[in-house]
């Protein structure tokens, strides 16, 4: 298939892509780089440098046009910041609901027939019960998440509406690096959230230390426990998401690897996978952490065949450090 990468620059997006030309597919990446790179762009893939809410209904008519129409397009780019969301709620509904709205009316019009959206737990807000199931409460504590709802919203319309055959994926903890084949693919944000990379950067000697927030939390070990999911089985589910699409129906699927790691065991993980002491300081609680954030993912199992298959935390440190330590 010909397939459109928006955001194909930036962590997930460029894994994706490059799962995508591994499987034969033909791939275009659009992305602006205001946050991607432009080296994460794979080899192979072609590249439009330009923000998508202006250019997606010419990059899509221009394939139509030379008899050449995209078969899908995978969506991935978007501002992600939950505190720039907060304080800049404004950047957040332009650049991605009102882009997003952009590129739907470039499918319709276009007759692009798949659609596959990044979307995020974030949509769920703090969960009443773990494992939190597609079935949940959308209550998103935050402008990012309120953005993602309301794209997901928007693809439900356009599905039944126009016959778009749609998926939504949300994401929980992504980590890990795509470290196979002839190029590494990994995180590097201008502003890193994300623990694993935060705590690595200790271990490179870039940060002097780590912060645990909270060690009273009602869990084992006293800290928050999150899912994390290798981004190469979050891939894997691309690609399965896309054979998988029914045309007027929107799909939405939990993606984690139903089990979590508390804040304790990724701090040890990354100091048995480096070999660094990397100190880490208790400080108080953040306002509006969950105590654990668990997916169900048994829909997508059930309706993808998707399972995740590189579960084991040691596994996702190690690649990611694979990634990092030469940066």
């Amino acid at each position: 298939m010909k397939l459109l990468v928006t955001g194909g620059a930036g962590y997930v997006g460029s894994v994706c892509a490059a799962h995508l030309l591994e499987a034969g597919h033909e791939v275009v990446v659009l992305d602006d780089l205001s946050t991607g790179h432009r080296d994460a762009v794979p080899a192979g893939a072609g590249f439009v440098q330009a923000e998508l809410g202006t250019v997606a209904g010419e990059v899509l008519g221009g394939a139509a046009r030379d008899g050449a129409a995209f078969d899908g397009v995978l969506h991935f780019a978007a501002r992600s910041l939950v505190g720039e969301s907060v304080e800049h709620p404004e950047r957040y509904w332009d650049g991605n609901v009102v882009a997003s709205f952009r590129l739907l009316e470039a499918v319709r019009e276009h007759a692009v027939p798949r659609l596959v959206f990044s979307s995020t737990a974030a949509t769920y807000g703090e969960p009443a019960e773990v494992p939190i199931t597609e079935t949940a409460p959308t209550r998103p504590t935050n402008p990012y998440g309120a953005t993602k709802l309301a794209i997901d919203h928007m693809i439900t319309s356009y599905a039944a509406a126009h016959g778009l055959a749609a998926t939504s994926l949300r994401y929980f903890n992504v980590a890990g690096a795509h470290v196979t084949g002839g190029g590494r693919l990994g995180e590097r944000h201008a502003v890193e959230t994300h623990l694993i990379p935060l705590v690595l950067q200790v271990a490179a000697g870039t940060r002097e230390s780590i912060s645990i927030y909270g060690d009273d939390w009602p869990t084992p070990d006293g800290t928050c426990v999150r899912d994390y999911i290798h981004v190469d089985d979050l891939a894997d589910a691309h690609l399965l998401a896309l054979q998988h699409a029914t045309a007027g129906r929107h799909d939405v699927y939990n993606l984690g690897s139903g089990q979590g790691f508390s804040v304790r065991e990724v701090v040890e993980a990354c100091r048995a996978v480096t070999g660094h002491p990397i100190p880490a300081a208790v400080a108080p609680r953040r306002a509006g952490d969950p105590a654990v954030l668990v997916a169900s993912s048994d829909r997508a199992a059930e309706g993808l065949g998707w399972k995740p298959s590189r579960t084991e935390l040691e596994r996702i440190v190690s690649d990611a450090w694979e990634f990092a330590r030469p940066r």
